[in-house]
């Protein structure tokens, strides 16, 4: 069965390992999780990932989570931009999140990239999540 929001999907496992407080969790692979888990590790969200290579050309992610005194770093994650109804932002009305202290991940046509970054090169495009 195919999956309606498979980025949705990566942010929920993400959400729900560090409940558990799991050091790496594991999800299917995919060109836009990828550049998003670029930005996510860049920002000092996550340690890194690595992806395992299966047969059929099916990739998978190991992502390792970030914890600090044994809190998690990302204290919140959420999707903004869903497959039935799409949040599209100008470079002018790119959220802030936290008053700056957390990051909107946006896909532009420059490529994936946090907030802060898309301002820098002046370019807007859809809010993908927020991230705290």
């Amino acid at each position: 069965m195919s999956m309606v929001d498979p980025l949705g999907d990566m942010l929920t496992r993400i959400r729900n390992a560090q409940m558990r407080r799991k050091n790496v969790v594991t999800t299917p692979g995919s060109t836009l999780r990828a550049r998003v888990l670029d930005v996510l590790k860049t920002e000092g969200y996550i340690r890194d990932y690595s992806t395992t290579s299966f047969e059929a050309g099916r990739t998978e992610f190991s992502i390792e989570l970030k914890y600090y005194d044994g809190a998690p770093v990302i204290r919140e994650i959420a999707r903004v931009s869903k497959p039935g109804r799409r949040v599209y932002s100008s470079v002018g009305n790119l959220p802030r999140v936290s008053n700056g202290l957390g990051i909107a991940i946006v896909s532009t046509p420059k490529g994936v990239m946090a907030d802060h970054e898309a301002r820098e090169h002046n370019v807007g495009g859809e809010v993908l999540c927020t991230v705290f």
